[in-house]
Order: C-alpha cells, then sequence, then structure tokens
C-alpha cells in the first residue's frame, strides 16, 4: 500500500514515467512515433495497475487467511479491501495537481485484484492436489 501511495503522487505521472519508458522503447524501436509511444505508455501504465492490485490482493488474502483454510469469504473481504484502497487511491490522485482520478482506473483494480485472488486460489488448489 505504501508503494501505491508513493506512486500516486507526482512520482509516478506519466511525465516522470516518460523519463524512464522513454529513452528504452527508442532504443527498442528508434523510429517510434509520439501516437505509438503515447499507446504503449498508457498500457505500461495501466498493466502497473492490474499487477499491483492483483498482489496487493494476493497479500491481503494472506494476512486475513493464516494458516487457515481458504475460504470465499476471506476471498471478497481481500477483494473489497483492495478495491476501497484502489478508490481511496484515486481520490489521492484527484488531490494532486499532476494527477487525474479515473473510475476507470479503479475498475481495473478491481479487475486485477480478483485476477490475483483467482491465481493465488488455483495455486493453492494445484498445491493441494500435488501432495
Amino acid at each position: 500500500m505504501g508503494v501505491i501511495f508513493f506512486m500516486s503522487t507526482d512520482t509516478g505521472s506519466a511525465a516522470h514515467t516518460s523519463r524512464i519508458l522513454g529513452p528504452l522503447l527508442h532504443w527498442l524501436k528508434p523510429d517510434i512515433t509520439p501516437e505509438q509511444f503515447a499507446t504503449v505508455q498508457l498500457g505500461v501504465r495501466k498493466l502497473g495497475h492490474l499487477s499491483e492490485y492483483a498482489l496487493l490482493a494476493v497479500l491481503l488474502v494472506r494476512a486475513i487467511l493464516g494458516s487457515r483454510r481458504a475460504s470465499i469469504s476471506a476471498a471478497a473481504l481481500a477483494w473489497a479491501g483492495a478495491v476501497l484502497y484502489a478508490a481511496s487511491d484515486e481520490w489521492h490522485q484527484s488531490l494532486v495537481p499532476s494527477r487525474t482520478a479515473s473510475a476507470g482506473d479503479v475498475a481495473i483494480d478491481a479487475v486485477g485484484a480478483l485476477l490475483g485472488l483467482a491465481l493465488f486460489f488455483a495455486w493453492r488448489k494445484f498445491r493441494a492436489n500435488k501432495n
């Protein structure tokens, strides 16, 4: 949550992330157009949302479960926690001049959390069946 909060500041703005992504993309594809760059940057930023909330949901469900058996209520609680944090993160971004808030990002975060939980429970089931 601390990393997500930090990246919701000006540090994680499109202007700052383009300083990292720009040289890499220009090295990989020297003739990249500004439109192509913008498309790739948007995709990378949205994948960041998806993956960071997948990880957050997995960490939350592990904290909730401890050593207990997996349950739907634990997954629902972890998903709700991740989505509520996503909404609060977007609110935080609305207070940062170089950032914008987006309900679409909350939806992406919610899907990421759901995917993370699905992968977590699939992995647990796989490991249980293997033993």
